[in-house]
Formats: C-alpha cells, structure tokens, sequence
C-alpha cells in the first residue's frame, strides 16, 4: 500500500493518513466571530471523505485583529460552544482537527498595526508598542487553551501570508530597532514567544503546529534563508510538524519561480524545491507540504524521496471533499483545474465555501 495511506504522528496525535486539508476559511461566521450551522456541513464532508488533520480556517486571538468579514474567533469564551459541536462532529466521523490561530496585523479590519509603520494599499498602519505586542503573545496562548477546551486535537500558528507573525518575520515590514526587529533573531522573537506561550498553557501532550512562509516573494523581505534559520529554530524548541507555504506583503509573481523543483515529478509542487532545504534543517520535525499538488504521482513522489510527511491541500477538497476515498479508489488526480473561482471577489464571503467549476 501507498505511505499515503498509512497512519504518521504529529507528535502524539496519530493520523489514520498523509492528508491534510489545509486550513481554508469559509468567511460565514456572524459578526462576533462564532461559527454559523452551515460550517458543520463543510466539515463533516471532510472527516467523512477520510482527510486525516482538517485545519479549520483560521480563527483570530484578538477582536482587534480579525482579519475580514465573516473570520471566526477564539479570543472570548463565548465562541467555544460553536466550536466544540464542530469538533464533535469531526470526531464522530473519526476524523481530527486543529485549530488556526491567527492575528491579522496590518491586514486587519479595524485597528492596523504591524512592527512598524507601513502603507498597505491606501491605509498607513501603526507601529505596536512593545505593551501591546505582550498582550497579543498572551492572547494566542489563551486562544490555545479555548482551543484545548473545545476539543480540538492541536493547534497550528499561522506564521506565513503576510499576518502579523509575517509581517515580523520580513525585513520588509519590520524596521524596529528593539528587541522585536532589525536582525533575524530579533524578527523571529514574536514567533517563539507566541510558540514559548501556547505551550505553557497547553498540556505536555498536545502538538503544536506552525505554517510558515519559505519565501514571501518579495525582493527584500523574508527569504528561504530566513525560514531554514527560522524553521530550524522552532523545530528544535519543540515543535511538532512545520507546514511549507509561501506569499507575503510585497510578494510579486515572477519570483514564485524560486521556489520550484527542478525535478519534474515535483514540478507541480510549488515550493517544493525551497522545502528541501526546510526538511534538511528541521528533521526529525514532521513536514507537510502545500500548494499546487494536484496528482498522485507527485504525492507519492513528495513523500517516498522523504521531502515531505504529509500531502497538504486546499481547493482540490474544496472541488472534492472526498478526493482521499477517490484517490485510494484508483483515481490518479484532483479535478480541481485551480481556475479560483471559488476564491474570487464574486463568490467568497457572499456565499458558503464551494467549488464554482460547474
């Protein structure tokens, strides 16, 4: 049988496969950031179409820092009740989830604030003060702990796309000259305080998970030296599986190109060529790998050449669902054609998450 198919850990948590719906969200909570019933539905197809780690899509620490319309929340009690019927329902299903912690930064819809001052688009963004960058560390780690209670199996950091623990990570954003910016060390100290903290208030047990950018694309921000420095050094803190993404403020397309395999059977794994040097850095850490993978061939390469532990996906579970139980079935490649429609300006956020192929 396919190592796709197999069982792996993150840590203690063991995953009956290799499959990973990458966290995607589905801009249909209410205006306090609790989940809506719909949302259940979208799951449940998941768990029950046999993905092995389902992220949900990512929930903000803070009110302040809610990043658009429709984005569901941990940063108050009051959202545990919603979620935990959604984990139940996973688990019904046997299937796992983790939780998406996130903090929206300079993307944010309200207050915009960032390292330092920057213009995004039209809006010029303020510079946090050391104060209330403390106070957004113990935000994730309280954020953590709602997760825990509402019965999520892990949790995963959001530290790529250009958030806030992106836009620390970047030269291109973050021009302190205190202990939070100016050299690497300091840029990445947000992400290990918030990592430091989660697992203070999490128990020994439970995995913590980081999604990181191997390269935000921009001419003087983050680079895949940076993550192999960055990635190395929460790994070894104790980290329990790295997801490789890529895409950041300032990022342009031409660039992508740097991230790409040489070899052909990885070609349609995007970051695949800067992940090699990720997985060289952070073994024995768990590794997955997203974007682009579309074909079996490419999974099974990615994973019998030891890049990658676990297939991460978005829009080819949005197209199918069930795209794991096909693929074990003898279907050789997603359906998904990645024409975005169903993360165009025309359909997301105005209605429920679903592939607009058809």
């Amino acid at each position: 049988m396919s190592l796709l198919f197999t069982p792996f850990k993150i840590g203690s948590l063991e995953l009956k496969n290799r499959f990973i719906r990458s966290a995607t969200t589905s801009y249909w909570s209410d205006k306090r950031g609790i989940i809506r019933p719909e949302i259940f539905e979208l799951y449940s197809r998941l768990a029950k179409g046999g993905v092995g780690l389902i992220i949900k899509g990512h929930l903000f620490v803070k009110e302040s820092g809610k990043a658009h319309v429709g984005m569901a929340g941990l940063s108050n009690d009051y959202h545990i009740p919603e979620l935990r019927k959604l984990t139940d329902e996973i688990h019904k299903n046997e299937g796992k989830i983790a939780a998406q912690l996130n903090h929206g930064g300079m993307l944010s819809l309200g207050d915009r604030v960032g390292p330092s001052e920057y213009l995004v688009g039209t809006h010029k963004t303020r510079a946090l003060s050391s104060e209330e960058i403390h106070e957004i560390v113990e935000s994730f780690g309280e954020a953590a702990e709602r997760a825990m209670t509402a019965g999520f199996d892990c949790v995963q950091i959001h530290g790529a796309h250009g958030y806030l623990i992106s836009q620390f990570l970047s030269r291109l954003t973050n021009r302190r000259t205190d202990e939070w910016g100016g050299n690497l060390k300091n840029r990445m100290h947000l992400l290990l305080e918030i990592y430091d903290t989660i697992r203070r208030r999490v128990c020994k047990k439970f995995p913590i998970m980081l999604k990181i950018n191997c390269d935000d694309f921009s001419p003087n921000g983050f680079t895949i030296d940076d993550s192999v420095r960055v990635a190395e050094t929460i790994c070894r803190r104790g980290l329990q599986t790295i997801e490789v993404s890529g895409g950041g403020i300032g990022g342009q397309e031409p660039l992508r190109q740097r991230a790409r395999s040489l070899d052909q059977k990885l070609s349609e794994a995007s970051f695949a060529g800067h992940a090699i040097r990720i997985r060289k850095a952070t073994k024995p850490t768990s590794l997955a790998l997203v974007h682009g993978i579309r074909s079996l061939e490419c999974m099974e390469a990615l994973v019998n050449k030891d890049l990658a532990d676990f297939i991460s996906m978005s829009r080819p579970f949005i197209r199918e669902p069930d795209f794991v139980k096909k693929l074990k079935a003898g279907q050789k490649a997603s359906t998904c054609t990645s024409c975005n429609k169903c993360i165009s300006r025309d359909v997301f956020g105005k209605m429920m998450l679903r592939c607009n192929l058809d």
